[in-house]
């Protein structure tokens, strides 16, 4: 135990270290009941962002800048260790707030992540079944509205109709504003097994809607929020086990949302055909109850509960430049990405083609998704997330303009005349190829935004990070589909125009990424980020 002479010594020194070190940084530092501002001012005093150091780690870093600031010049050669053991253990302490008594002696290291073994694939498990429940649903809105549509709500408008499952998209999005807050302080654990009540109860009470007020209420706004509940944290606490393997990861699990929109609507045509409505809709509850239940045995967090974290959301990290234009991209990412997986079914049945293959289209699409989850995934990792992104972007504007625009163009009557849903065809193979392409890229933006928004904060704050950004997004997944249907309906049921929309949005979703990899790395284009 040092003296308090020496204590208060080292303290006044490392305070004129910190604010020498920290000129340009945005990070506070604190020791004891003191508090060291960054240059930019940015950080209160009450901020959570503060790193406190133990009376070890005050006599280590206090050393260094007595020696510097009693030797002058000559102990120039002190300055950077002293600079660097400072700036390491605020990174590693960064979003940390409390006393570390007994810290280490040396230069603290940087925060490290397991990287593999076996509880960190075990979540990563543990999320592909939650996403093949949650996303697989998401995923298969074509499905659940074809059927209403034409049985229990065939009095009601498509527009009308298309409401119920915007809704559901929607509240799959916002609700993340509290639960990433929620994860961050408690873990998954307890929002998984509450999406899971949650996710069973609204199919179950599905099986019985007959009104749309019913559907409104029970798949809506219920299985919307059970939805979040198992997506949010389950793409979250893979974060808390992957850094330099996470887009990989990350992939892996997204896997899961892709190939449950393969299995689900095969499953429940099948269904729905042999036991009908009601008993399909509660065997996908049964399905859900079993993957979502071994999910909430798998999913842990690797961090101890930050119990002093707010749950409450917090905008003020929309003051984060990069935050804030990757947000921008995402936002008008998502608005395009369900334009197509809306309206690909629709546009093959204007196309002359059988409402069977219209069906397999999107099959063919979530078939796509999921080789665009693994692969981007895997080398985002080796060229960074936003890279990786912005690639899979330009390849979604490719897709839409080269294939999808040039084959909307091409007479109906060729279709009609080579059979309607003769998949041989030379009018089927362009809407195939769209389809794959397409999917290949939606599915990597998916898998590849979790690791992207990552990169922008600390573990501790992912989960909060995370959920703001789709906060922000779900008002785009909410009004993207009515905005063009409306196009639709001005076209005069042609398609263009959708497209053209549909490829502007990639567009300005493109230069919001690049901005926000140029505001952390600068104007290069191959920088790895």
């Amino acid at each position: 135990m040092i003296d308090d002479a020496e204590k208060n010594r080292s303290k006044s020194n490392v305070r004129a270290t910190a604010s020498r070190v920290l000129s340009n940084s945005d990070v506070g530092v604190g020791i004891g009941s003191d508090y060291v501002r960054g240059g930019h001012d940015r950080i209160s005093a009450s901020s959570s962002t503060v790193a406190y150091f133990s009376e070890k780690e005050i006599r280590v870093i206090g050393y260094a800048a007595t020696v510097t600031s009693t030797h002058g010049p000559a102990a120039n050669a002190d300055v950077e260790p002293c600079a660097r053991t400072l700036t390491n253990f605020v990174a590693s302490s960064i979003e940390a707030p409390g006393s570390t008594e007994g810290g280490p002696v040396a230069q603290p290291p940087a925060e490290t992540f397991p990287e593999g073994g076996l509880e960190a694939w075990l979540v990563v498990l543990g999320a592909w079944l939650a996403l093949f429940s949650s996303l697989g649903i998401l995923n298969s809105l074509a499905t659940f509205q074809t059927y209403v549509s034409t049985h229990q709500l065939m009095e009601q408008s498509q527009s009308t109709i298309g409401w119920i499952f915007s809704l559901n998209a929607f509240m799959c999005f916002f609700a993340g504003v509290y639960i990433g807050p929620v994860f961050d302080k408690y873990g998954p654990r307890w929002l998984v097994l509450a999406g899971t009540m949650c996710l069973v109860g609204s199919l179950v009470l599905l099986s019985f809607c007959t009104e749309l007020w019913h559907f409104i209420l029970v798949f809506g706004l219920m299985n919307g929020l059970a939805l979040a509940l198992l997506f949010t944290p389950s793409i979250a606490a893979i974060g808390h086990f992957f850094s330099a393997r996470r887009g990989f990861a990350t992939g892996i699990a997204s896997t899961g949302g892709g190939l449950g929109g393969v299995c689900i609507p095969l499953m429940l045509q099948s269904l729905f055909d042999r036991v009908g409505w009601a008993w399909g809709i509660r065997t996908l509850a049964l399905v859900s109850l079993i993957l979502s239940g071994l999910s909430n045995i798998l999913l842990r967090s690797r961090l101890a509960p930050a119990l002093d974290a707010s749950t409450h959301p917090d905008v003020r990290i929309f003051r984060n430049v990069p935050f804030a234009l990757t947000t921008l991209g995402v936002f008008l990412l998502e608005f395009a990405l369900f334009v197509p997986l809306t309206y690909i079914s629709t546009y093959t049945l204007s196309r002359g083609f059988s409402a069977s293959f219209a069906s397999q289209v999107v099959t063919i699409l979530n078939a796509g998704s999921v080789v665009g989850r693994v692969l981007p995934g895997w080398y985002a990792d080796k060229i960074g997330p936003f890279n990786a992104n912005i690639i899979a972007v330009i390849l979604a504007i490719v897709s839409c303009l080269v294939i999808w625009l040039p084959t909307s163009m091409l007479d109906s009557t060729l279709v009609s005349s080579s059979g309607g849903d003769d998949r041989n065809s030379a009018a089927a193979a362009p809407v195939v190829l769209f389809a794959l392409l397409f999917g290949f890229t939606s599915g990597s933006n998916i898998s590849l935004i979790p690791v992207s928004i990552g990169r922008l904060c600390a573990t501790t704050n992912y989960g909060r990070y995370y959920a703001t950004c789709y906060t922000a997004v779900s008002v785009a997944t909410l009004v993207g589909i009515p905005i063009a249907g409306k196009i639709l309906i001005i076209d005069g049921g042609e398609y263009w125009g959708l497209i053209v929309f549909t490829a502007a949005l990639y567009v300005g979703s493109l230069v919001a990424l690049f901005a926000a990899k140029a505001s952390n790395i600068g104007w290069s284009l191959l920088g790895k980020f």
